[in-house]
C-alpha cells in the first residue's frame, strides 16, 4: 500500500490591535448600574459595538456577584470580552476570560446626544508610524511590543527572547531568540539582522521554525522578506 504524504502546509496567525473600552463598577454595584442606565439614556447606543473590559479591582465580590454583574450588563446591551483585576478563583467557564497589560488612555466622556450639535467633518490626519529604538541588548525571556512601526535593536536577542513589530525588525547583533515582523498585516516588513541563529521567524502572520529554515544561512548577516507563502532568508550585502 502507498500513502501519499503531504508537504506541510504553512500556517499563517495574523494579530490586531483593537480599542476596548474599560468599564469599573464601584460599590454599591446598585447604584453604579443605575449611573450606567442613566448615561445610556443620555447617550443613546454608546455601548452598541463596542469592545468592553471591566476592571472589578476596586470591588470586592464573590463568583456569584460577578455573574450577576456580568448579567446585568449583558441585559444592558453591554457584551464584555474579558474581566481585569479579578481573582484567578472568582473566573471560570461561563465567564469572560482574565486580561492584562492593556495601554491606559484618556478618559471617554459620554455626551448627551440631544445637546450636542452635529460635528463639523474632519478628515483625520493620518497615523505617523514610529520606530522604537532598544539600546541595548534583548535578554531571555523578555518580550518587546511595538505596534506602531519599526523596531530597532542595538544588541542582540537573546534565546527565548521575542520582538514583535507591526514594521520591520532590525537587530545590530546576533539574532537567537524570536522576531514577529508585519503584524498589523505589513506583507513588505523584513527582518534584518548581522548574525543569524534565530528560533523563529514570522512576518505578517507566516511563521518558521529554526528546523524549518534549515542551517543554511546560520551565523551570516541575513535579511528576510516574505514572498507569497513562503520566507526567504538572504544574505545582507
Amino acid at each position: 500500500m502507498t500513502i501519499a504524504v503531504r508537504p506541510r502546509q504553512s500556517i499563517r496567525f495574523r494579530g490586531r490591535s483593537f480599542m476596548a473600552l474599560v468599564l469599573a463598577p464601584v460599590a454599591p454595584l446598585g447604584e453604579w448600574l443605575a449611573e450606567i442606565d442613566a448615561a445610556a439614556t443620555r447617550s443613546p447606543g454608546f455601548f452598541s459595538g463596542r469592545a468592553v473590559i471591566i476592571d472589578v479591582s476596586a470591588i470586592k465580590v464573590d463568583k456569584g456577584e460577578l455573574t450577576a454583574l456580568i448579567s446585568e450588563l449583558h441585559a444592558r446591551d453591554i457584551r464584555i470580552m474579558g474581566i481585569e483585576g479579578a481573582d484567578a478563583s472568582l473566573l471560570g467557564l461561563g465567564l469572560p476570560p482574565p486580561v492584562s497589560g492593556g495601554k491606559a488612555t484618556s478618559a471617554i466622556e459620554m455626551v448627551d446626544a440631544t445637546k450636542v450639535p452635529p460635528p463639523a467633518i474632519q478628515a483625520p490626519p493620518p497615523a505617523q508610524p514610529s520606530t522604537l529604538l532598544i539600546e541595548d541588548s534583548v535578554r531571555s525571556g523578555t518580550s518587546i511590543i511595538h505596534m506602531d512601526g519599526d523596531v530597532t535593536v542595538l544588541g542582540s536577542v537573546a534565546s527565548g527572547a521575542e520582538v514583535v513589530s507591526g514594521g520591520s525588525i532590525h537587530v545590530y547583533g546576533t539574532l537567537r531568540g524570536r522576531a514577529i515582523a508585519g503584524t498589523t498585516g505589513n506583507a513588505r516588513a523584513r527582518i534584518f539582522c548581522r548574525r543569524f541563529e534565530a528560533e523563529l521567524l514570522a512576518i505578517d502572520g507566516l511563521y518558521k521554525t529554526a528546523d524549518d529554515l534549515g542551517p543554511e544561512h546560520l551565523g551570516q548577516a541575513v535579511q528576510v522578506s516574505l514572498n507569497g507563502d513562503s520566507l526567504l532568508v538572504k544574505p545582507l550585502d
